[in-house]
């Protein structure tokens, strides 16, 4: 028997202990021990889940098979990335599914919970936000797609019904040179602050990139930055890993006037050497300077990384390709470049007019006077 009333350790067989062997995943025999349980229904219920777990049983509980989703995805993401999926699911979808076996989920929950959702609403009768919304029913599809991919579920539930959400916001904020000049006057009389967002805006880096930036990661001569790493804060703990994704690792060039203005911030930096971080300073402290610098020149709001699409929009009109953009800015591809053609309008007239005019050329001829002649 593998359920039985333990005599171990002063317990005077007042609680449960389960023992159990079983096949791993390489087909090797295994001994498990699992003590302390109150109530032979709880040890019973713990050897049920654990069985299903080992044996890939797509009758486990959908709670424990969060647990063995989340165990395999671990070690495969980046720990601030593992943490947000962590709190997305024990907050939205652990409660509401948990109490069904992975195999019972149907459709029809599916729309029941996102329905509840949809619902939801604050103390200002406000839900959640549409592109929100869409993460959430992301990583459910995620979890379920997981399942069908290494557990055997035969289809996931989520692919009959309706997405829930928007997958991109109705608005892209950036602003234009002259916003971002105004800005960055307002903000002058704290340098740290002002170089910063110097290289926030003409680089096109990633927040959590520049503030990983150490001295020798910037060659004044050659006029280059490296990016080759970011800061992530979790549980209050700074952290620096590698960018966000394989492409995030890149040499960007740096215009003249900003190597310039570069060297002039490292001379304010005491004993400073290559390994000296440059900016030494929290995302809450660049949020801060955002609302003051905006308010005190009177531009518009907007957010830190909204200043990464203006530096792309302002490359689109400048007329860099997708491509070079996308290697910039360390996008997967430039596809996501793409996103941003809109934020200039006059890209597009640019193009039309370009087109109206290849459409009017007319061949070149050697004498002037027979072209002239011919097009009356």
């Amino acid at each position: 028997m593998s359920v039985f009333k333990d005599n171990w350790n002063g317990y005077d067989g007042k609680r449960w202990r389960v023992s159990l062997r079983y096949t791993d995943w390489q087909g090797k025999k295994k001994q498990h021990d699992k003590r302390g349980f109150e109530t032979k229904k709880d040890a019973l219920a713990y050897e049920r889940d654990f069985l299903a777990k080992k044996s890939k049983d797509i009758n486990m509980g959908f709670g424990v098979f969060i647990d063995v989703y989340l165990s395999d995805i671990k070690p495969q993401i980046k720990l601030n990335t593992y943490r947000t999926k962590v709190h997305i699911i024990n907050t939205h979808i652990r409660p509401y599914f948990e109490e069904k076996s992975l195999s019972e989920i149907s459709p029809t929950d599916i729309l029941q919970w996102q329905n509840e959702l949809l619902s939801k609403r604050d103390e200002n009768d406000k839900g959640y936000a549409q592109t929100y919304l869409r993460t959430l029913q992301n990583q459910l599809t995620a979890i379920l797609n997981h399942a069908v991919r290494y557990y055997d579920l035969a289809k996931n539930p989520c692919s009959k019904g309706k997405k829930m959400g928007k997958a991109k916001a109705k608005e892209m904020l950036f602003w234009t040179k002259d916003e971002y000049t105004k800005f960055a006057d307002a903000i002058k009389d704290k340098p740290i602050s002002y170089y910063a967002f110097e290289i926030l805006y003409w680089t096109g880096v990633r927040m959590s990139e520049m503030l990983a930036l150490e001295r020798g990661d910037i060659n004044l001569e050659k006029r280059t930055l490296k990016i080759d790493k970011q800061v992530q804060r979790i549980d209050g703990i700074e952290y620096t890993t590698t960018p966000k994704t394989d492409k995030g690792n890149r040499v960007i060039e740096l215009p003249e006037f900003l190597c310039n203005e570069l060297e002039d911030y490292f001379g304010m930096i005491y004993k400073i050497d290559e390994h000296t971080r440059l900016f030494n300073i929290t995302k809450s402290y660049l949020h801060h300077e955002m609302d003051r610098g905006s308010k005190a020149a009177g531009v518009k709001r907007i957010r830190i990384h909204d200043l990464r699409h203006s530096a792309c929009a302002a490359l689109i009109e400048l007329g860099f390709s997708p491509v070079q953009i996308a290697e910039r800015l360390g996008h997967e591809s430039a596809t996501i470049t793409m996103r941003y053609a809109h934020l200039y309008p006059s890209v597009q007239r640019t193009m039309a007019d370009k087109l109206n005019d290849m459409f009017h050329d007319e061949p070149d001829f050697e004498d002037d006077d027979e072209s002239e002649e011919s097009e009356e």
